[in-house]
């Protein structure tokens, strides 16, 4: 059985409301979350293979990449996936004051709104950095911060079919946000082996449920 890293445990006591862990656990449900993009190489090669099988996802964005690759933006919403914020420049929360902070996030909702119209997006911190200021920030908002359940692990340059195959020895549980990203090939290759599969299991991919505006 995998065991969750303590600070997904710590997370996920928290009300869905605030930090979202876990998405609906209906049978077969599955939400494949992707960061760091849009990517002009790798993004169009994922999206043409979710559109292939019918498997819908939420992309959380860079700010400055929103900037210079607008097009897949619009591609992303036109094709039924959801939009989410990853920060402005991705630097390291950490290194950061909260305003500082608060600045990555509110200047990425600026862009994002302009594509999709949404009231109110989940933002993913870099590197799953979030502090207790932040948090609390967040709650004082009525923000929603979307954390995940299952990591892909596929930014740690190991053989994508060393990383499938791991994912179909430990598959995700049902209502599960697997972490990837779409800033390289790898989750490509990954979910061409996993698809066809999940399909055939009665697999559903869908987004994660919109935040409250």
């Amino acid at each position: 059985m995998r065991i969750r890293p303590t600070r997904q445990q710590l997370l996920g006591l928290l009300p869905a409301r605030l930090v979202l862990v876990h998405g609906p656990r209906e049978p077969g449900a599955l939400y494949l979350s992707f960061d760091d993009g849009p990517h002009p190489l790798h993004t169009p090669r994922l999206l043409d293979l979710l559109a292939r099988h019918g498997a819908r996802a939420s992309f959380f964005l860079v700010g400055q990449r929103i900037e210079q690759h607008p097009a897949l933006v619009e591609r992303i919403v036109a094709e039924g996936h959801a939009l989410g914020n990853h920060s402005y420049s991705h630097r390291q929360f950490h290194r950061l004051g909260l305003r500082a902070q608060l600045d990555e996030v509110e200047r990425t909702d600026r862009l994002l709104q302009d594509f999709d119209r949404a009231g109110a997006h989940r933002f993913r911190p870099p590197r799953g950095d979030v502090s207790l200021p932040l948090l609390l920030a967040f709650a004082r908002r009525g923000r929603s911060l979307a954390y995940w359940s299952y990591d892909s692990l596929d930014y740690q340059q190991r053989p994508a079919a060393e990383l499938a195959a791991r994912l179909q020895r430990q598959p995700p549980a049902d209502g599960e946000v697997v972490l990837m990203h779409d800033d390289s090939d790898c989750a490509a290759q990954i979910l061409a082996r996993l698809l066809p599969a999940w399909r055939d299991e009665g697999r559903r991919l869908h987004a994660l449920p919109a935040a409250r505006a």
